[in-house]
């Protein structure tokens, strides 16, 4: 083979690998740093093993996001009686929760882990969400969006996590607020959440604009 046939070679394999994982919708990221103390990482949880966090995989479109835990602010608006500006310490200050729940990735893998957060309905209780709207948008810090039916929301209870098997969410896994969509594929768990909107239109996220369902729903198909 002479060099420019292994050039040329060399040069198709290096852009089309990554173009296939990026289309995948779920990016591979590590963060080689430790973010967090593994020490009071929870291992179990009811009986059920837990995915350590430096083995979960990660799906991000611009890599981690560092936020200042100072200066957060998350803006919920929209169709909403009153518009909301919530700080960090506000946020964790709601009522919390925490269940056992899986992350399915539509590549095949997933993960188990444990998550503490404040459910939406009561942010959304705060708010006065208007009795027309039917859906929820996310923003996210790095140009990231996605949306989800309210009554989805609603039904499954679903949560904002701060907490990741007992830790503070890394930043890799979206600190300072990561949607907890149980049931969903991946790509709905939006991370480093900075604005939600109420509305009563459909929208499309960023993968949704490219041919993923924007149902989701782990099991189902993965595109439209």
């Amino acid at each position: 083979m002479s060099q420019k046939s292994k050039f040329l070679g060399t040069l198709i394999v290096l852009f089309i690998f990554p173009s296939c994982i990026f289309l995948s919708g779920c990016i591979y990221e590590r963060d080689t740093q430790e973010t967090y103390n593994t020490s009071l990482e929870a291992t179990e949880y009811e009986g059920k093993q837990l995915t350590p966090i430096s083995e979960q995989r990660n799906n991000a479109i611009e890599g981690t996001q560092y936020i200042d835990q100072d200066t957060y602010e998350l803006q919920v608006y929209g169709m909403v009686n009153s518009s909301l500006d919530l700080s960090y310490e506000q946020l964790v200050n709601y009522p919390s929760t925490t269940r056992f729940t899986r992350l399915d990735c539509v590549e095949g893998w997933g993960f188990d882990a444990i998550w503490t957060g404040v459910p939406l309905s009561l942010i959304f209780e705060e708010a006065q969400v208007s009795d027309n709207a039917t859906n929820v948008i996310f923003y996210c810090a790095d140009g990231y969006s996605t949306s989800l039916e309210l009554d989805y929301i609603v039904e499954n209870d679903i949560m904002l996590a701060y907490k990741l098997n007992n830790v503070t969410l890394p930043p890799e896994r979206g600190f300072p607020v990561q949607l907890v969509a149980e049931g969903k594929y991946g790509y709905k768990w939006a991370k480093w959440i900075t604005a939600i909107e109420l509305t009563d239109e459909p929208y499309e996220g960023y993968w949704e604009r490219v041919g993923y369902s924007n149902n989701a729903e782990v099991g189902g198909p993965a595109f439209e």
